[in-house]
């Protein structure tokens, strides 16, 4: 990790400077330093400088730098790059931007996997109860769904009365007590790279590589996990449409872990079509138990998939042995157990892991079906997308989640269909023309089908620069 020595800045007076958005720092390093000079500086191209990033960082952070100056610089990053020296100092800045939550006195080692987004993944909760089961704690913040796709807090709250909200201390002693926690990060972790992604979303700047592996990997850093997977999606439904761009994000994100110490490895996975069979948060969740109790898909395959990597890394055994612990997990019911035990203590009614009525669908009903004979392709982005629509997603943060909408799926990508026959079922309580158009256009039936890998690439620690 880069080590810096500490500085401070105060606030220039002049009005020209007000409006430029000015810092001074301490004399005998900068004797001068601006918002607008850093913005400029980057906008040519120029290799900017620790103390410029952590100046910035800092005027984002106070409310000195304004959110036109923030969209200016992150369209500056998107155009002209960052090097992964700088990747990692604006990483680091961000992270320590609030919180940092120090490691607690939890023993054993802490596994933490975030997903860059798409559609039915449900892997956390999966994953977490399974890892739990092997000896891995699972320190697991989770954040809330956007646009087309789903959140793992938004899912977790369709237990009803399930809490995501614990404090620190709650946090920690769940995760010693029972082996994990699955919560939201609080408002004072990164608040950085809240401003600037809340700016990012309206200026069409979401999709630069540097950005996302800072804002990813911020929140990463400023928790406890001592070892991190990252699984990144690409395709349809995912923010990177291609596994070439998908892998040069990944390789950015293991590297600014790697260089902050924690054992960070990287999938890259498919997101052309939806992982799982089900799309809406109670949906999701009976597929998460439909799993836990042996369901075989490509939701399960990836999750399993997940744990042997993550639990060869945090307890130093074979990928193979790692991965029959994780089987076995589930296979004798242990995993479906932990689940209702991680339920229980965070507040929630466990008796909906084994009682689906209380993890109840939308009253009306619509199924969907082949136009023509063929080969299926789906859409997760228009899945999404429609389940979005629906009520099941937000389009502001602000918005509420209609837990009971869903779309679920009867047949798969990839599936020779009949014309006429039943490709997935709508749940929703108001009728919305254009999700139900958004579905129907979801399904095409075509000649052949090309399928695709669901792992395209691992990535490790010693191949992160390769």
């Amino acid at each position: 990790m880069i080590q810096v020595p500490p500085y401070t800045f105060t606030h220039c007076t002049t009005e020209r400077e007000k409006k430029r958005g000015v810092f001074c720092r301490r004399r005998g390093i900068f004797d001068e330093m601006t918002v607008y000079d850093i913005i400029d500086g980057k906008k040519r191209g120029q290799e900017l400088r620790e103390e410029q990033i952590r100046a910035f960082v800092r005027a984002v952070t106070d409310g000195s730098a304004s959110d036109a100056q923030i969209a200016a610089f992150c369209m500056a990053v998107l155009l002209r790059g960052m090097t992964d020296r700088e990747c990692f100092i604006l990483t680091d800045a961000m992270a320590k931007s609030g919180q940092v939550t120090p490691r607690p006195q939890i023993t054993g080692v802490c596994a933490d996997k975030h997903s860059t987004g798409g559609v039915s993944d449900s892997t956390t909760l999966i994953l977490v109860p399974v890892l739990c089961c092997l000896g891995v704690r699972c320190a697991k913040y989770s954040g809330r769904g956007l646009g087309h796709t789903g959140g793992t807090l938004d899912k977790l709250e369709s237990f009803p009365r399930l809490s995501v909200e614990l404090t620190p201390e709650a946090f920690e002693r769940q995760v010693e007590k029972i082996g994990g926690a699955i919560a939201g990060q609080t408002k004072d972790t990164v608040p950085a790279d809240k401003r600037m992604y809340a700016v990012r979303d309206v200026t069409a700047t979401v999709d630069s590589i540097p950005l996302i592996a800072s804002s990813v990997m911020s929140k990463k850093l400023a928790s406890f996990a001592d070892v991190i997977l990252l699984d990144v999606k690409c395709g349809d439904g995912a923010f990177m449409r291609s596994p070439e761009e998908a892998e040069k994000l990944a390789r950015l994100m293991v590297s600014i872990g790697s260089a902050a110490g924690r054992k960070t490895c990287a999938a890259v996975t498919r997101m052309d079509s939806p992982l799982g069979d089900n799309i809406g948060c109670n949906a999701e969740v009976r597929e998460v138990i439909q799993v836990l109790r042996g369901k075989q898909n490509d939701l399960a395959e990836l999750s399993l998939y997940h744990c042997g990597k993550l639990a060869s890394l945090a307890l130093g055994i074979s990928e193979e042995e790692a991965r029959r612990r994780a089987e076995d997990a589930v296979r004798s019911g242990a995993a479906l157990k932990k689940l209702a035990q991680i339920v229980r203590a965070q507040g929630g009614d466990e008796r909906a892991v084994y009682d689906e009525t209380l993890l109840p669908l939308a009253a009306q009903k619509e199924t969907v079906r082949a136009a023509q004979s063929g080969y299926l392709h789906v859409s997760a982005l228009a899945l999404g997308k429609a389940c979005c629509a629906l009520g099941g997603g937000r389009q502001r943060a602000e918005d509420a989640i209609d837990h009971t909408v869903g779309i679920l799926l009867l047949r798969r990508a990839g599936e020779f269909v009949k014309e006429g026959e039943p490709l997935a079922d709508i749940y929703y309580n108001r009728e919305n023309a254009e999700a139900l158009a958004l579905v129907r256009g979801a399904f095409r039936e075509e000649e052949t089908f090309e399928p695709k890998p669901l792992v395209y690439r691992f990535i490790g620690e010693e191949d992160s620069n390769a």
